[in-house]
């Protein structure tokens, strides 16, 4: 029996990356019931929306954007009051609370320090399964991927090679990996979940130091 999400409107943050394809993926998901998606540019568009996506790309480039067109603010203080969030690659670290480039500025939204492309270059990305907590076995496509290299306060829900790859911190979740490059649909399912029942914010988080 399918979910309704009628009520339900994913923003996915429209400047770089896989943009499309996550609009595809939570699509596929939310029509059937009547839920939308829409692509994030302005601050203003954030107004109304049930859940965000920051998409993988490049980091330096979408950190500067959305400084550049007043979102970044915005997106840490609706994440702070309780928007779900979910940062793939990219969107991980920049809402990680170290980034360990001084050219990006982590929102401090997840607790964790982070490794940019700790795996290697393009040519070394590489898909393997992992065990995903509440979801299962899931095909999981890492593409110059950064690695958590600590973790603070935030509940683990998969590794790979002992090191956490999708983490959640109350409202907010991160993956290293690209989960709307799979065809699998389970992880955009268990975002939009959290977007339809809504998560009340930790009100402290500790900063992995």
């Amino acid at each position: 029996m399918r979910i309704q999400y009628s009520m339900v409107k994913i923003g996915v943050l429209g400047f770089q990356g896989d943009v499309q394809e996550h609009i595809t993926s939570l699509r596929s998901v939310l029509q059937p019931s009547g839920g939308t998606v829409t692509v994030i540019r302005k601050a203003e568009d954030l107004d109304g929306i049930s859940g965000l996506v920051i998409p993988g790309g490049e980091s330096t480039t979408i950190f500067k954007l959305i400084s550049m067109y007043g979102i970044y603010d915005k997106i840490v203080r609706m994440g702070k009051s309780g928007l779900p969030i979910m940062g793939t690659c990219a969107g991980l670290i920049i809402l990680s609370s170290k980034t360990n480039d001084e050219r990006v500025s982590g929102m401090g939204l997840l607790n964790v320090e982070i490794l940019r492309n700790a795996y290697g270059r393009q040519i070394d990305s590489f898909i393997d399964s992992i065990d995903i907590e509440g979801i299962g076995k899931f095909p999981a496509v890492f593409i110059r991927a950064p690695v958590i290299s600590k973790a603070g306060d935030v509940e683990v829900m998969a590794y790979y090679r002992d090191n956490p790859v999708m983490v959640r911190n109350g409202n907010v979740l991160g993956l290293t990996f690209h989960p709307e490059l799979t065809g699998d649909m389970r992880v955009h399912e268990y975002f939009i979940h959290m977007a339809e029942r809504g998560v009340v914010p930790v009100e402290e988080r500790k900063v992995v130091r």
